[in-house]
This record gives structure tokens, C-alpha cells and sequence, in this order.
């Protein structure tokens, strides 16, 4: 019977070594071998391994070439430049810094002609660090505001570029701000160039202001017809991807026609986003691991002095801020040897301690398109 068979089978798997009656002997289960002989958990631990190995190379790779890229940039900064710099008073990591970012569309491409010997900056910007705080501070300034430039008396501030180049635009920046809030690294941007190293870093991301339908350049068509029945370049409300040629375009609008209130300030707003968004690309950690090895051609439209281990720390403030500030000095329009200037108002003043953190943040009253003040958080005009 089976269960008679089962009992002998029992019995013949008893210990003969003394072990005592009813003590079966328990076999081992074998071990599951893979190929080459190894277990699953091995070829498992291999391959953790493998895939952290291939990472640390890839990033380091990536990060020999955007520092080939940096070196390049480093080397297109005039040597005058450096000495007007003010030095940090310590790490990125925790100490405050002021950078300039000067925006120059002087190219004879696409929508630049005549201005190939045109060196004014078309947008001036600072961003200042608070990493005490996890805050960024973006500090706009107006190109046609009047201020002293010097050795050429009261100017547009833009014209010190022209006049004396990056250096000058640093001095000038320098005795508009005063000792407070000093200029410690410069970064300068070529927009004619800019289309290939947002194309490189796959684009970037802009919070449009508003709905725009611009004027009629750089026309998309082949044929006179198609262009003459062409409204011109739509951008729509809110975060908006944007290619190489589209930030290009964007930045680039001097009309819109569903805002007849748009100015020239609106357009160097644009240029700053651009600017900005571009900025916390190549500030950002990943660019180091998904980088085309082609650091010199990626880095070509900008000019610097931050060295590659100042970016990464820069990457790492902005990757700290959990809040961004968005100010901008202003004053009143006034035309003047039939140019059109803006003269600084006295409220200047309350917005450099609101961008140094010694008082809050106050807009700018409504139905003043010209007037300085901060706003809190990335959805502003600025």
C-alpha cells in the first residue's frame, strides 16, 4: 500500500551513525547555477556595479568637456575685465554673489542687419545669490536708463558697452549700485550665436507673459505671397519649449499687436528670460551627464569668468532657492535729444535693499509700465 511504501522510505533515511531512530536526513537544496557558472545574485551585483561604473565615466567625460567649453569662454573675456571684478568673500556654496549677464544681439544675421558694428547691450540683468536664505534675486535694469558712465557723462546705461566694452558696462553697473551690491563675475551672451547652444542642451523653457502675436520679420516662407499673408510669429500664454530659433525669435520681438501698450521694455524682458532660462540649463547638475562631447562649439556664444567649479556650485545654489525674486529698477520715460531715456526715480534705492534682503519685496504700482519693484515668484513681468 502507499502509505507502507512511504513508511520503508522513511526508515532507509535514517541516520546509521547513531543519530537515533525517526531522524531523517535532510539534503541540501542545490544552488541554481547561471552562465559561467554564476548565480543570479551575482550577475545582479555585477551589473549595479557596471551600470555605476559607466556613470561615474560618463560624467566625467561630460565634465571635461564643458570644462573645455568654460576654458574657451574664459579666454574670450577681455583681460581688462577681471581687475574691475569685485572678488567673492567666499564659496558660491554660502556666500552671496552678484553676476551680470549682458545680452548682445549685434550680429549682420537674420533680423540684425546694419548692426554688425553695434556692441550696446541690449539686456542687462543681475543675479544675486542668497544661499543663507535659499533665495534668488534677478535684478533687471533698463537699457535706456540715463545714469553717469564714466568719462562720457549722463548716457543710456547701455552705451557703455559701446563705449568701453565689458569693462566699462562693470565700472558703470559699479557706481550705479554702489558698494552694497558690487559685480563679482560677468557673463556675457551673444544672442546672433545662441540658437545652436540652446539646440545643444535641448532647449529651454519660458514662462511667455502674455499672448503674443509679433510683427512681421524673419518671415518662415519661402515664397513673397505666402509671407505678405502671414500675420507673424505666435506665442502663447505660460511655459512655453522653445528651440535654438524660436528663443532666437522670441527674443527678437520689438511688436505686439494684441498688446498696444508693448514696448522696447517688454522686449528686453524677453531677451532676459531667454537669458535666465538658458543660464539654469547650463547650470544644472545633469548637463554634465547628457552633454554632446562637444564642449567648445556648446559654449561658443558666451564669454566669462566663472570657472566650471564655480558653475557647479552655482548649479547647486540654484538648485537649493526654493524662492526666486524678480525686481527691476525703473523711473519715468522722457525723450531727450529725440531719444527716448528713462530717468531713474529715487524708489531705485528701496529696490537694491529688496534685492539684498533688508526690506520686502513691493511691486510696482499698476499703470506704471517704467516704475522699479520686485515680485515674488517666477510669473512676473520682468
Amino acid at each position: 500500500m502507499p502509505l507502507q511504501r512511504r513508511e520503508r522510505e522513511a526508515r532507509r533515511a535514517v541516520r546509521s551513525d547513531g543519530g537515533g531512530p525517526g531522524k531523517i536526513v535532510e539534503r541540501p537544496p542545490r544552488r541554481r547555477r547561471l552562465w559561467l557558472g554564476w548565480t543570479w545574485r551575482r550577475w545582479t551585483l555585477v551589473t549595479i556595479l557596471g551600470l555605476i561604473a559607466l556613470s561615474v565615466i560618463w560624467g566625467a567625460l561630460g565634465y571635461l568637456s564643458v570644462s573645455s567649453g568654460v576654458s574657451d569662454a574664459n579666454k574670450r573675456l577681455p583681460k581688462n575685465v577681471r581687475p574691475v571684478l569685485t572678488p567673492d568673500s567666499g564659496l558660491l556654496l554660502s556666500s552671496p554673489t552678484t553676476i551680470l549677464l549682458l545680452g548682445s544681439d549685434h550680429a549682420t544675421g537674420k533680423g540684425s542687419t546694419g548692426r554688425a558694428v553695434d556692441q550696446h547691450s541690449d539686456s542687462i540683468t543681475l543675479l544675486h545669490t542668497d544661499p543663507g536664505h535659499h533665495r534668488l534675486y534677478y535684478l533687471s535694469v533698463p537699457r535706456d536708463l540715463q545714469t553717469e558712465v564714466p568719462g562720457h557723462g549722463q548716457e543710456k546705461i547701455n552705451a557703455a558697452m559701446q563705449f568701453g566694452g565689458p569693462r566699462l558696462a562693470v565700472q558703470t553697473l559699479d557706481a550705479l549700485l554702489g558698494k552694497s551690491l558690487p559685480v563679482n563675475h560677468v557673463v556675457i551672451v551673444d544672442f546672433n550665436q545662441f540658437e545652436k547652444l540652446i539646440d545643444a542642451i535641448g532647449g529651454i523653457t519660458v514662462n511667455v507673459p502674455e499672448n503674443i502675436v509679433s510683427n512681421r520679420f524673419d518671415c518662415p516662407y519661402s515664397t513673397q505671397q505666402r509671407c505678405l499673408q502671414w500675420k507673424g510669429w505666435r506665442f502663447h500664454k505660460g511655459p512655453t519649449h522653445l528651440s535654438g530659433h524660436e528663443a532666437l525669435i522670441f527674443s527678437r520681438i520689438r511688436e505686439n499687436s494684441l498688446d498696444p501698450s508693448w514696448t522696447d521694455f517688454d522686449r528686453q524682458h524677453d531677451q532676459q528670460l531667454v537669458e535666465q532660462a538658458t543660464l539654469n540649463k547650463l547650470s544644472s547638475p545633469s548637463l554634465f551627464f547628457s552633454l554632446p562631447f562637444d564642449g567648445n562649439s556648446l559654449l561658443k556664444p558666451i564669454a566669462t569668468d566663472l570657472s566650471t567649479w564655480k558653475l557647479l556650485q552655482l548649479s547647486w545654489v540654484k538648485f537649493r532657492s526654493g524662492k526666486s525674486i524678480h525686481c527691476r529698477l525703473g523711473g519715468t520715460s522722457e525723450t531727450i535729444g529725440g531719444g527716448a531715456y528713462i530717468i531713474g526715480s529715487s524708489e531705485n534705492i528701496r529696490v537694491i535693499d529688496e534685492v539684498l534682503g533688508r526690506s520686502a519685496p513691493q511691486p510696482p504700482p499698476k499703470g506704471e509700465p517704467y516704475a522699479p519693484g520686485c515680485i515674488v515668484g517666477a510669473n512676473s513681468n520682468y
